[in-house]
């Protein structure tokens, strides 16, 4: 049995390692594919999708959007810095961050040149083996460094003055000072920037507190263009388009998942043009357009990672609202392995059971500065102004729970029971991918 097993597992083992050579010798690897041996073609069947992936990205960087290739874009730069987004958001890092840092080496980069930065807004650090998950490679851990943003130390930034609105822009000078600047993220809708990724990766990602606290400020969280899918007129990505043109040279990678958290789609280029051609690619599958609105909806925080926390759980209450029948009620499942978020966000929740939700409301609109994380309380009374929220969660605690300020189901099935006969109506409308699906109300009011 052994002797058997031991030809398929070197055969298996050789074509992992053609993995990562395909981004230095593409021909040897795609030659190898030639053998159709049981044992070649059964070595080969995990090694292959990575194989594709990183073949796929290697293309990409050398076919950019609105810029050039990445390896003459690193031509005599002394330094590069590449942002990572925090660990709730699946980007599939482990495909690209090794072909990228090839690429800038390959260029003529020394490897202590270049840095990988942890996007992490105002969340708190990725570290440890939460570090190594998001970052997907250990050689990529090995090779440079990988350091994460504290948005609160104020010496790490560099003040670059004001936007036309007042903002204040201070981001972390290691981005800033770096010769070659270099984003990534994933681009699905945002309940607030419209849409994730590219610019936002920036701002907030590595923006000062102040930076954050303003633009999540209520003059702009309660302007109606600020929604998820919308880029026209919504005053926190124009923000964070003037933010990023103050800061001056930006390239992104931006990618798209599908339901199975597979990469679907993935390009590279000018930070702004790159992702104005990725949102162009995900927009029509994404917002989905429903005829009616309906008196019961269920839905979901989308699983890990968004349900780690109640705090990313309050995105999956958001993005249905526009189906959501006035008076109607809205069902969420979330986890909350990790509890409910910051300690900001908890004292922001207890503040607005404690007001109500219009006095909580007014006391954010007289602030020009918002507290941080109280900005994700507010987005919360959204979905409240218009029906019923209940949420099934089995991570949290008793006064977790009560500070949500919604309503606590032991099951979703009989919860969805309740509302179905309660509203007379059994019409459900239910969004099993929470808020990575947008529904849109195409009807008449």
């Amino acid at each position: 049995m052994s002797t058997e097993a031991a030809p398929a597992s070197a055969f298996e083992r050789n074509w992992w390692l053609r993995a990562a050579a395909v981004l230095v010798a593409p021909r040897a690897v795609f030659v190898s594919l030639r053998d159709e041996s049981p044992d070649g073609v059964e070595a080969r069947q995990e090694p292959i999708a990575a194989i594709a992936g990183l073949a796929g990205v290697a293309g990409v960087l050398g076919t950019p959007v609105a810029s050039k290739p990445l390896g003459e874009l690193a031509k005599d730069r002394k330094s590069a810095c590449i942002l990572i987004c925090d660990i709730t958001r699946p980007v599939p890092n482990k495909l690209f961050l090794r072909p990228i840092i090839e690429t800038l080496t390959q260029a003529g980069l020394s490897r202590d040149g270049i840095s990988i930065l942890v996007a992490t807004g105002l969340h708190r650090a990725n570290e440890g083996t939460e570090l190594e998950e998001l970052v997907g490679d250990p050689w990529v851990l090995k090779t440079v460094r990988v350091e994460n943003h504290f948005a609160r130390d104020d010496a790490a930034h560099v003040d670059l003055g004001r936007t036309g609105r007042g903002i204040p822009v201070k981001i972390d000078r290691r981005f800033v000072d770096a010769d070659l600047r270099i984003v990534s993220g994933l681009i699905e809708p945002h309940f607030m920037a419209g849409w994730s990724g590219g610019r936002k990766v920036v701002a907030p990602g590595v923006a000062h507190h102040e930076t954050i606290r303003t633009f999540h400020s209520a003059r702009f969280m309660e302007d109606p263009l600020a929604v998820q899918c919308n880029l026209v007129g919504n005053p926190l990505h124009e923000e964070q388009l003037e933010i990023v043109r103050k800061i001056g040279e930006i390239y992104a990678i931006n990618t798209i998942l599908d339901e199975d958290r597979d990469l679907v789609y993935v390009n590279f280029g000018e930070v702004i043009a790159s992702h104005l051609t990725a949102v162009a690619f995900i927009e029509a599958s994404t917002a989905v357009r429903i005829p009616r609105r309906f008196k019961t909806v269920l839905t979901s925080s989308a699983g890990y990672p968004l349900d780690k926390t109640y705090y990313q759980t309050v995105k999956g209450m958001v993005t249905p609202m526009d189906i959501l029948a006035p008076g109607g009620t809205l069902i969420i499942a979330s986890e909350c392995s990790e509890g409910f978020g910051s300690d900001e966000f908890r004292n922001a929740q207890a503040r607005m059971v404690e007001l109500g939700p219009d006095r909580f409301l007014a006391t954010l609109k007289a602030k020009s500065f918002a507290e941080i994380d109280e900005w994700q309380t507010e987005m919360q009374l959204k979905p409240m102004r218009i029906g019923r929220i209940q949420l099934f969660t089995t991570g949290l605690t008793s006064e977790e729970r009560r500070i949500t300020g919604v309503e606590l189901v032991d099951s979703v099935e009989q919860a969805v029971r309740a509302s179905l006969e309660r509203h007379d109506d059994l019409s459900l409308g239910v969004i099993p991918e929470g808020p990575y699906v947008v529904p849109v109300f195409a009807g008449d009011d």
